[in-house]
């Protein structure tokens, strides 16, 4: 047994810090939290003890939207695309690394080429490659030519769609993954719906046959109304989108979304090219701003804006506890790592610090139906667990300062 104790302890039942606690670990399990001395007195003379100092323990962060094989150096798809499998699981190992220092101890893989993302959870499982927990959902259906047809699970109708599912379940899928829409790929259309209602309805209904929750990328408006009228339960990137590539907000929309209740994960740094606006920013600061970056930072801001202004609408409408973070880590120039950048942008559009905090532990454990095993610290649950150097029931800042993380009970960073 052993003994994890901090200054404070923030269990993601409640969103309040408590004063020196400890929460006392056997195998991969949490037996007992609660007062340090009180935690000290349940454990065996034997058990060790991890003092973490002044920093704040919490339940360990879960990322729902990752690309592990996408190296998120900037490079096109067509780019990364052209590597090898080999080469992309490489790449995945190394992300699951960058994550897991960063206090990611669960993450949702949201689409790779043929066996890869399979792979990667199989090298994580038998101890090969050190990661976070690892849900996947294998190749994203998509319709011939869609957006990430380049991974090979192409459909099109009902049958076929019906047939993919059966396909990815049996080699391992957690949950379905489907393009509703165009994205990012060459060729696509972004503010157009890739599928019929039928087609997605039946995607959700063989994936509900299987006792599998479904996931659909959703940039077009058409695509978001389908999503929902057809039961999908969680909806990736929710912009908006018209066909001519303008975000409009439509509140009747919003409302059939809160009555529906779909998780939302709007993938905000992705959208908003957040790490970029971070990169110029520091530059500004440390006085090596050149007039062109000054332009290109102002035109960010901007878009950025009117993204989060569309989010701040979606908040009228009750969806607080609905919103989950997820970095679209791997695409473009979205580095593993920095879970923390969608959590600020979580505050800008009106969350607290201990809500974002909370998004990204119990209601994301909520939303992948994981809530019995992760997401909060608690009698049973798994010790998953992230040590921050600060309180970030107060500062947002402080999920950026990671002061140790512990992956079933084992301290890894």
């Amino acid at each position: 047994m052993k003994i994890i104790r901090a200054r404070k302890l923030i269990d993601g039942v409640c969103d309040l810090p408590r004063l020196d606690q400890a929460v006392l670990v056997d195998g991969n399990r949490i037996v007992a939290v609660g007062d340090a001395g009180d935690i000290r007195n349940q454990a065996p003379p034997e058990a060790e003890v991890i003092d973490l100092g002044d920093t704040c323990l919490s339940p360990g962060l879960i990322d729902g939207h990752t690309h592990l094989s996408l190296a998120g150096d900037g490079r096109s798809y067509v780019e990364m695309f052209s590597e090898t499998d080999e080469m992309m699981v490489l790449t995945g190992a190394m992300n699951l690394r960058k994550h897991l220092s960063a206090g990611i101890t669960t993450i949702r893989e949201h689409g790779a080429r043929n066996r890869v993302g399979f792979m990667l959870k199989e090298g994580v499982v038998r101890g090969y490659i050190p990661g976070p927990n690892m849900l996947v959902s294998g190749r994203p259906i998509t319709c011939t030519g869609g957006h990430f047809h380049m991974c090979n699970e192409m459909a099109d109708g009902p049958d076929e769609i019906r047939k993919s599912v059966r396909r990815l379940v049996h080699e391992g899928a957690d949950y379905i993954k489907i393009m509703a829409s165009g994205g990012g790929t060459v060729g696509t259309i972004p503010g157009r719906a890739s599928y019929s209602l039928d087609e997605l309805h039946a995607a959700v209904h063989e994936a509900h046959h299987f006792h599998k929750l479904t996931a659909a990328h959703c940039r077009a408006k058409e695509s978001m109304v389908r999503a929902v009228e057809a039961g999908i339960d969680l909806m990736e990137h929710a912009e908006f989108l018209d066909p001519d590539n303008q975000l409009r907000f439509d509140s009747d929309l919003a409302e059939k979304m809160a009555e529906s209740g779909i998780w939302i994960s709007p993938t905000l740094q992705a959208w908003t090219n957040y790490p970029r606006i971070v990169e110029l920013t520091q530059r500004r600061e440390e006085g090596q701003f050149l007039q062109e970056e000054e332009q290109e930072l102002s035109r960010l801001e901007h878009r950025m804006e009117h993204r989060l202004d569309i989010m701040r609408k979606m908040l009228d409408y009750g969806m607080k506890d609905r919103l989950v973070p997820g970095t679209d880590s791997g695409v473009s120039n979205l580095a593993f790592g920095h879970l923390d950048y969608d959590l600020q942008l979580l505050e800008k559009i009106g969350f607290t610090p201990a809500e974002t905090l909370t998004s990204a532990t119990r209601i994301s454990a909520e939303a992948t139906g994981m809530e019995n095993m992760i997401g909060t610290i608690e009698i049973g649950k798994k010790a998953d667990l992230v040590a921050f150097g600060g309180d970030p029931s107060k500062d947002v800042g402080a999920l950026s300062r990671i002061a140790a993380v512990f992956l079933g009970g084992q301290q890894i960073a």
